[in-house]
């Protein structure tokens, strides 16, 4: 073996050995040490490690030992634990809730749901705009936003008939825009006295009618804004039991600050009988819209078994850190 295979070799093998023991700590669940909970984000960056450090390993190996065996196996057993997070959010996978059959029979039971992570020091308010306006969502749902991105968005109220905001400086601000009455609704603090949720009835063309429920928990690292440390992330787990004890037709979404095979997303979405409109469709990555390495899916949207979904779509950029999602759901008769 030359000089730069060796080199190659030993990187490989440190690549290899970081890559497995990062896998395997990240199936740990529950786990309070802030470290170990990202681990459960780059699943998608760690597969693609995995796998090409497993084909450069078997081209530049040439001795087989118990070592290089084992080095060998631990990254076969790494792909298998990161694609098993990963095939569910392809189409490889049945989606968990429906496509639409007939696109156009069913639009007064349809909403078009926009939701967007405004990143509150973005000041690219008009860009927003004009992805609202291309897209044309019945209800729009903006996170981050300050009194500043009240300011500016002056419009929405023209827009929209209904709506509800909280700006907030801690970078947890909420605004719900809708073209459909908003009745009972509920502003909510579920974990922190500074983070809000919003919760509301939603009335369609049709007459039908669902529950709505806007969320952004805090994420689960530390933060100089609101963040779990010392506490348990509850936020996702109450709204889970809302959605249980009101027994309706029911969407949930926002930026969780949390991707949505965690052990966290897993549980919320079980309990509340819910199912993620992404399974099946693609990983349609929002975070972080800066990097194109270092992205996975932040931004949610769960339904329960009574929507069918039309339209599921990843938006372009404009400013923020997210990328805005848009979803079309069809409420079955």
């Amino acid at each position: 073996m030359n000089t730069p295979t060796k080199v190659v070799y030993y990187i490989i093998i440190l690549v290899s050995v970081v890559v497995i023991v990062a896998s395997l700590l990240s199936l740990t669940t529950n786990n309070s040490l802030q470290w170990m909970k990202m681990l459960d984000f780059p699943r998608l960056q760690c597969l693609i490690v995995a796998v090409l450090s497993l084909l450069t390993f078997l081209l530049v190996n040439r001795r087989w030992s118990l070592g290089s065996i084992a080095l060998s196996l631990g990254l076969v057993a790494t792909v298998g634990i990161q694609a098993s997070f990963i095939i569910p959010y392809t189409p490889l996978v049945q989606p968990a809730v429906a496509t639409v059959s007939s696109p156009e029979a069913d639009a007064p039971a349809r909403v078009r749901l926009m939701i967007a992570n405004v990143y509150m020091h973005n000041r690219q308010d008009s860009a927003l705009i004009a992805i609202v306006e291309e897209n044309d969502p019945d209800m729009l749902l903006l996170l981050e936003t300050n009194q500043w991105w009240m300011d500016h968005l002056p419009m929405l109220r023209e827009r929209y008939s209904h709506y509800h905001e909280h700006p907030l400086d801690n970078t947890y601000g909420m605004a719900l825009y809708s073209r459909y009455p908003l009745e009972d609704f509920t502003t909510m603090f579920l974990q922190h006295d500074d983070v809000p949720s919003f919760h509301s009835d939603v009335s369609l063309p049709s007459g039908q009618s669902f529950r709505f429920h806007g969320v952004h928990p805090v994420p689960p690292v530390l933060s100089k804004h609101p963040d779990n440390k010392g506490k348990k992330e509850e936020e996702l787990t109450k709204v889970g039991q809302l959605v249980k004890a009101r027994n309706a037709p029911t969407i949930v979404a926002g930026d969780f600050n949390d991707v949505a095979w965690s052990h966290t997303s897993r549980l919320f979405q079980t309990n509340g009988g819910l199912n993620d409109t992404r399974i099946g469709r693609g990983l349609y990555n929002s975070f972080d819209a800066k990097s194109y390495v270092m992205r996975w899916p932040l931004d949610h949207v769960y339904a329960s078994g009574e929507f069918q979904v039309a339209t599921f779509q990843r938006l372009g950029e404009f400013g923020s850190d997210h990328f805005p999602i848009f979803v079309e759901l069809v409420l079955a008769n």
